[in-house]
C-alpha cells in the first residue's frame, strides 16, 4: 500500500519505519526541514532500540521516504496517517492546531479516493471535527472525493516501540465505515492476527488512548503514595508490591515505587483527560490527584538530600545518574531528573551528570539554562569527588555497577536511589549511607 505519515516526531517516526518494513511504500513528511534532512541522511533523530537500523535498510530498498512537502505526501497516498504532537496548553487541554492544519491540507491537495487515521493522541470528538474541516476545504474547491476516517490510537512504550510496533498486543481501530476497518485490518495483517483487533466506534476509540494512559499512570502514583506511608509506618514498599502484585486480579506491571513519572505521554494526556473532563462538567477527583502525587513524588528524592546535608547546598557536588525519563530513550520531556537538578541547583549545588543517550538534549534544551552542571563521559567519571551519588533513571548499566570503584570515587559513600535498584543490606556492609523510596 501507498502510505503517508504526516508528522515524524517518535510515533510518526517509528510508525513509518515499522510500516515500511512490512512491505509497503511509505512517504514521511514533516515541517521541520533539519530533522527531513538528517532522516534522509539514514540518521534518526530518536534514540529506539533497532529503529536506525530499520530506517537504513528500507531506505536502501525503496520502502520508506521523507519530505517536508505536505503536498507531496498527501497527493501520493492511498492512507493519510495523521501523526502530529498535540502538545499541552497552559490550562492542560490538547493543542490541536497541528492536527487541524494536517486536516486543512489534506482536504486541499487530496486528489483522489482515501483512508484519513489519527494517530495523534486527541480528546474525543476530534476526529468529527477533521472530518468537518476535510468536507469544508473540499467545498472550497467544488471536489467530492471519498474519503473514510478512522482513529488508530498508537500504545508504544518508548525504548520497545519498534517492538510494540511490529508485535502489538492489540490493535485498536476505531471507524464507523466498513471500507476503512477493512483496509485497516488488511494493513495491519502482517503485524497481528484477528484476536488482536479491537474495533470499535471512532470516540471509544479516542478515549481508550486516555484511559489506557489515565490506568497506568494512576497505578505508579498509588504506589508512590504507599512508598510514603510505607516509610512513616515502618513497612517495606518492594515487599508490598511483590505482595499484591501476585494477586491475578491487580498483576505485578507498574507497581514500581520511584521518583515519579514523566515522558511525553502520562503527564500530558492525564491533563488532557482532566481538562476534556471539566469541559464536559464533570470533576475528575481521582485524576487530579494521580497528577498531584506524582508532582510531590519528583520532590521526594529531594526531601532526602536536604534532610541529609540541609537546605543550602552550596559546596557539595551530586553526581546524577540517569537525565532520560525512562531507559533506552533520549526523551527528557517531563523527567524527574529535571526537577531534581533544578532544585538541587537551586540550593547552590554544584552537578555532575551521565546519561548514555540524553546528554545532548540536556545541554542543548532541556537544562542549558543551569550554570552549575557539567557532563560526564561515563557513569564511573560522574563520581569524582562527589559526595553523593543520586540514581535517577533505571538504565541496565546502572543496575549492577562496580560498588567498590564506586566507593573509591565518591567522596562521601553516599547514594541515594530514585529507583529502589539496589540491595541496602549489601551496601551497608560496603560501608555505603542508603537512601531509598518507601
Amino acid at each position: 500500500m501507498n502510505l503517508s505519515i504526516i508528522g515524524a516526531g517518535y510515533v510518526g517516526l517509528v510508525t513509518a519505519a515499522c510500516f515500511a518494513e512490512a512491505g509497503n511504500k511509505v512517504l514521511c513528511m514533516d515541517v521541520d526541514q533539519s530533522k527531513i534532512e538528517r532522516l534522509q541522511q539514514g540518521v534518526s533523530t530518536i534514540y529506539e532500540p533497532g529503529l536506525s537500523e530499520i530506517l537504513r535498510r528500507n531506505q536502501r530498498e525503496k520502502n520508506l521516504f521523507f519530505t517536508s512537502d505536505i503536498e507531496e505526501s498527501i497527493q501520493k497516498s492511498d492512507i493519510c496517517f495523521i501523526a502530529v504532537g498535540t502538545p499541552m496548553n497552559i490550562d492542560g487541554s490538547a493543542n490541536l492546531r497541528n492536527v487541524f492544519n494536517v486536516a486543512e491540507s489534506i482536504g486541499r491537495y487530496m486528489r483522489n479516493d482515501m483512508i484519513i487515521v489519527t494517530k495523534s493522541t486527541v480528546p474525543v470528538g476530534t476526529n468529527h471535527k477533521i472530518a468537518d474541516i476535510i468536507n469544508c476545504e473540499l467545498i472550497k474547491r467544488e471536489c467530492y472525493f471519498d474519503f473514510h476516517i478512522a482513529s488508530n490510537p498508537e500504545f508504544l512504550r518508548e525504548g520497545s516501540a519498534v517492538e510494540d510496533c511490529m508485535h502489538p498486543d492489540r490493535i485498536i481501530i476505531g471507524s464507523n465505515s466498513e471500507k476503512a476497518i477493512n483496509i485497516m485490518k488488511e494493513l495491519y495483517s502482517l503485524f497481528a492476527n484477528n484476536d488482536s483487533l479491537i474495533i470499535m466506534d471512532i470516540r471509544s476509540a479516542e478515549m481508550t488512548k486516555y484511559a489506557a494512559n489515565a490506568m497506568l499512570a494512576s497505578r505508579i502514583s498509588f504506589m508512590n503514595e504507599m512508598s510514603q506511608i510505607c516509610e512513616k509506618a515502618g513497612a517495606d514498599i518492594d515487599l508490598v508490591r511483590l505482595g499484591i502484585g501476585s494477586d491475578s486480579r491487580i498483576g505485578p506491571h507498574f507497581l514500581y515505587a520511584g521518583c515519579g513519572y514523566g515522558g511525553s505521554c502520562f503527564p500530558k494526556d492525564v491533563q488532557a483527560l482532566i481538562s476534556m473532563s471539566q469541559h464536559l462538567g464533570y470533576t475528575p477527583v481521582l485524576l487530579e490527584k494521580i497528577e498531584q502525587v506524582n508532582h510531590t513524588q519528583k520532590h521526594v528524592i529531594i526531601n532526602k538530600i536536604t534532610h541529609r546535608f540541609g537546605e543550602d547546598l552550596s559546596g557539595y557536588t551530586f553526581a546524577i545518574w540517569g537525565l532520560a525519563f525512562k531507559k533506552n530513550t533520549d526523551d527528557m520531556r517531563q523527567a524527574p531528573s529535571l526537577t531534581i537538578i533544578e532544585e538541587l541547583s537551586k540550593r547552590g549545588a554544584h552537578i555532575k551528570a551521565y546519561d548514555p543517550q540524553a546528554i545532548q538534549n540536556a545541554k542543548t534544551k532541556y537544562l542549558r539554562h543551569i550554570r552549575n552542571i557539567e557532563y560526564a563521559e561515563n557513569e564511573y567519571e560522574a563520581l569524582i569527588e562527589a559526595d553523593a551519588l543520586v540514581l535517577v533513571t533505571e538504565w541496565e548499566q546502572f543496575k549492577n555497577p562496580d560498588f567498590d570503584n564506586v566507593r573509591q570515587r565518591l567522596k562521601n559513600r553516599i547514594i541515594f536511589d530514585g529507583r529502589n535498584q539496589y540491595n541496602g543490606k549489601k551496601l551497608a556492609e560496603l560501608g555505603f549511607e542508603y537512601y531509598r523510596i518507601g
